[in-house]
């Protein structure tokens, strides 16, 4: 095996949870008398949260601290109804997942998305495949591209960075790679486009879930 363990981003990796995501805050911003965004236009601003994407979302002159709490609240209590609507994993990933299962690979979910949110939406989209670790965001660790919460996963998993190949589908994930140390993937099905990924130091982009496979495993291995 060129690499005991996986770390895998969520949204957009394993999942396409784009649609949820979107229709949660275009609903709080529709509430709250705001524009709302196109599909399109969530694919460059989810990523970093939803507090975050709260704040890009508003317009400039609505960015005070009151109004983003709001509405921050509101998007929250959204998404935690409505999101498994529309998520769904990837082609390919049930078929990847089976296979790192069968070698024995480690795995292990890392998400910007709030921890308990996270846990949800594995428990009902991954709950077929063995996880070492599911983690969302908390006041535990930093947020992604710290590396400091991906190098507890690590460690957990009692693997070393040099063993740990990441995948990811925007510039937060690969410079969470490098900063823990670990191979930086990045797939060209998730949210952002390749130029990102290429820029921000993915040492190999994939365009379909089983080509990790030949990242993963040598030759003699597959």
């Amino acid at each position: 095996m060129a690499y005991r363990a996986v770390i895998f981003d969520l949204d957009g990796t394993l999942a396409n949870t784009l649609e949820d995501i979107a229709d949660a805050m275009n609903r709080t911003l529709a509430a709250s008398g705001y524009p709302v965004h196109s599909l399109n236009a969530y694919r460059l601003m989810v990523g970093n949260g939803l507090k975050n994407l709260v704040t890009v979302c508003l317009p400039e002159s609505a960015r005070t601290a009151s109004v983003i709490d709001r509405c921050h609240a509101r998007v929250v209590a959204d998404y935690g109804e409505h999101y498994i609507v529309k998520s769904r994993l990837y082609d390919g990933i049930e078929e990847l997942l089976n296979k790192l299962s069968l070698k024995g690979v480690k795995m292990a979910v890392l998400s910007n998305k709030a921890d308990a949110i996270t846990q949800k939406i594995c428990r009902t989209l991954l709950d077929h495949w063995k996880f070492d670790a599911i983690m969302g965001m908390s006041e535990r660790f930093p947020r992604k591209p710290d590396p400091q919460s991906s190098r507890h996963i690590a460690a957990g998993m009692d693997v070393a960075p040099s063993e740990v190949c990441y995948v990811g589908d925007s510039d937060v994930d690969m410079k969470t790679a490098l900063a823990a140390g670990f191979f930086p993937v990045g797939v060209a099905w998730g949210f952002r486009p390749e130029k990102e990924l290429a820029d921000n130091g993915a040492r190999k982009i994939i365009r379909f879930p089983t080509e990790l496979l030949s990242v993963v495993f040598s030759d003699d291995d597959l």
